[in-house]
């Protein structure tokens, strides 16, 4: 699988990268029909302290691309949540392509 990261009024970070790199390839060992991941920082202009930090994640596979954002205080946390998200979609496509 091919991982590109991009970033929007954020600081590249190998931490970060490692993080989201770490918990997709787990994600590919239990779905190996993942194709590529394209992984989007942001940071938000907000008066929140709860929010502000984005990531989304983008997934290529047969069929329609996956895509999940969530928005913390903490890139981390955008991270576990957009994670979460895809591994709900990933379950789904998978019992619909063993229906097929």
């Amino acid at each position: 699988m091919n991982i590109h990261f991009e970033y929007d009024d954020v600081k590249a970070s190998a931490r970060l990268e490692e993080m989201v790199t770490k918990k997709l390839e787990k994600l590919e060992d239990k779905y190996d029909f993942i194709v590529r991941a394209d992984v989007f920082f942001k940071k938000e202009n907000t008066s929140s302290t709860n929010s502000g930090l984005i990531c989304s994640i983008r997934l290529s596979a047969p069929g329609p691309r996956l895509f999940s954002e969530s928005n913390n205080a903490k890139f981390e946390m955008s991270i576990a949540a957009s994670i979460e998200d895809l591994e709900r979609q990933l379950e789904k496509r998978k019992g619909k392509m063993k229906t097929h």
